[in-house]
Order: structure tokens, then sequence, then C-alpha cells
């Protein structure tokens, strides 16, 4: 497993999708290096996106939070969030009624940048069932897990609505011993429970990426040889870019540990084109 420079493979291409947590910041902060390797895109002409599994806050409040931590080049504009996809599924799909959803206050902008009414599903009760017509996970905080994921559950056994996963990350690092379950992991759990299947949006999955893309074509010309995708997990950044058609670069700055990155790669058989310590340059 040969680790190389992040700088050392930033020539053959014109853009770049980082992912956010693992890859820019961590429980520690802005990971070092971070705000000089931004620049050196900049100052190189290189294009750069973010693109994050986090439908925890709107792009503008990820955007700050990333601001606030030092990254002081990044806007809104640059922010692409698995939210945004599931947005764009609930305006076209979902068009009547309300939508429940786990998650926080701020989560819920999502649903209702798509024009819909919201409600926690702490709030659902025999008299409102019914004007239920979708939920929606979005967020590992802001509600009860004994009692609203149960009443999430018994939700899905009573009516027949689309349940839609708008970050599918099963897990994220807390420390660099220990790991909290991600609002993912909790549908797993309500899927398993209720023997249904939800619709997911947020990488590995191609949305995220086909929005991406798009919004470098509407720049410039380019094509997807010339475009890198850089995470820290194997199973999300790394397969989606792997299965989009682009090239890869894992980091050892989140989930993927430098102890077990060999042994990780072969075991999922997810392999980056590249293997880096940071983005750090």
């Amino acid at each position: 497993m040969k680790i190389k420079p992040f700088e050392s493979i930033l020539s053959n291409y014109k853009a770049v999708f980082f992912d956010s947590y693992g890859v820019l910041k961590n429980y520690n902060g802005l990971i070092k290096g971070g705000e000089e390797t931004i620049k050196y895109l900049e100052e190189k002409g290189i294009q750069w996106l973010v693109l994050t599994n986090d439908a925890s806050r709107s792009p503008i409040q990820l955007a700050d939070k990333l601001r606030v931590a030092g990254l002081k080049a990044i806007s809104s504009e640059k922010m692409i969030s698995s939210g945004m996809m599931a947005r764009e599924f609930l305006r076209s799909k979902v068009r009547v009624g309300k939508v429940a959803y786990l998650g926080t206050e701020a989560s819920a902008h999502y649903i209702e940048a798509a024009g819909l009414e919201t409600i926690p599903v702490r709030y659902i009760n025999s008299n409102n069932i019914e004007e239920i017509n979708a939920l929606v996970l979005l967020d590992d905080e802001g509600f009860d897990w004994f009692r609203d994921i149960n009443k999430a559950i018994n939700l899905l056994l009573k009516r027949n609505i689309p349940t839609i996963i708008a970050n599918t990350d099963k897990k994220y690092p807390v420390s660099r011993e220990e790991v909290a379950i991600a609002i993912g992991g909790v549908a797993n759990l309500i899927e398993t429970v209720v023997r249904k299947r939800f619709i997911r949006f947020g990488k590995p999955d191609s949305q995220m990426f086909m929005y991406a893309f798009q919004q470098l074509r509407n720049q410039n010309e380019i094509a997807k040889h010339e475009i890198l995708m850089v995470g820290d997990t194997l199973q999300t950044d790394i397969m989606g870019g792997n299965k989009f058609g682009i090239d890869t670069a894992l980091v050892l700055t989140g989930n993927t540990l430098k102890e077990r990155a060999k042994n990780d790669i072969k075991s999922y058989g997810i392999i980056p084109n590249y293997i880096c310590e940071s983005i750090a340059i």
C-alpha cells in the first residue's frame, strides 16, 4: 500500500470533489493543511466542491461551520449535500400533506425548501397520522431515540408512505478510537423491523455526483477523467466515485485508519486510485 503526497496527484485534474467530515474537518476542527490546500487549488485554477452526506443543516449553515473552523474560502455555493437531493425528490413526488421527520429543526430546512409542511415524529398522534404522506430521516440528533424511533416504526406499520434517508452514513468518528451511530444506521434498524426498503440519497449513490458534475459543466467544459473524489470512507466516498467513473483518493484522517486501510481495502474490495495521509500539501 503506497501512500502518496496529495500535492503529487493534483496536476492530473481540473476539479476536486471533497468529502467534508474526515477530510476537511473532524472532531478536532479543521484538519491541518486544509486551508492551504484550498488556496493552492484556487491559485492553480482547479475547481472544487464539497460533497457531504450531512443533512443536519442547510448548505448555508454547513458552509458557516467550515468557515468558523477556519476554511475562509468556503461558501454555500461550494456545498452539495445529500439533503439537497432529498429536497428535489420531495418537491417532485410529495405534493400534499405533511412530511414527518427524524432530525433537528435545522435539518427540516430541506423539507420546507421543497414547499412542504413539516412535523417532527414526536408530534404524530392518532388525530394527525392520516395527514402524514412521507417520512424523512435527516439527522441522528433532535429526537428521543427510544420514543421517536418507536413512533417512526409504528407510523410505517400503519401507513404505506415513502421513507427517505437523506444521510446514508451509518457511523462517524467522535475520536480516534470511538464512533457514533449516524442516521443511516438508524434507518437500517427501522428497515429491518418494518420490512420495507427506503429511498436513499447521498454517497455512494450517483445523484450527488451527477449534480456536482453538472455544476462544473455549467461553468466550464470538463470530462469525468479530469475530476478527483477525495474521501475518508471506502463504502461511501470511494465507492461512489468509482461507480460514477471518476478517480478517487482515500485519506487517512477520518473513518479509515492508517493501520487498517490495507485490510479494509482488501476486505471490501473497494479500491481507490490513490491513498494519501491527508489533503495537506
